[in-house]
């Protein structure tokens, strides 16, 4: 079984792992914004971008991990979220408040699968 790594930025890490059928994959807003609204649009687009470099899509993500830097803000972030996920494909998702790097209000991982 082969292992895909793509290629990050960041030391020790890398955004998406594809395995097996599998691709799970993590993305942030990098601080681009000061809404939550704003950084959960941005992250999704990332994250439709690693998906999409992986053959894959939105449509196929079985498991989702929301971290918020607070859990006030989890309205504004299902808003932006419910407009994106299809609605005849929720996957299982959980939604956890959490300390992230500076500037960052949510952090998003997926697993979908590939094909």
């Amino acid at each position: 079984m082969d292992i895909i790594r793509a290629t990050g930025s960041a030391a020790g890490r890398c955004p998406s792992v594809s395995a097996n059928g599998l691709i799970w994959t993590v993305a942030t807003a990098g601080g681009e914004g000061t809404t939550v609204a704003h950084q959960t649009r941005v992250t999704l687009g990332r994250l439709d971008s690693l998906l999409a470099a992986a053959g894959t899509n939105k449509h196929r993500i079985v498991e989702a991990v929301i971290y918020l830097t607070d859990m006030s803000t989890k309205d504004e972030m299902d808003a932006v979220w419910c407009e994106w996920i299809p609605s005849d494909g929720w996957p299982c998702r959980a939604c956890v408040g959490v300390d992230l790097a500076p500037g960052d209000l949510v952090e998003i991982k997926a697993t979908a699968l590939v094909g």
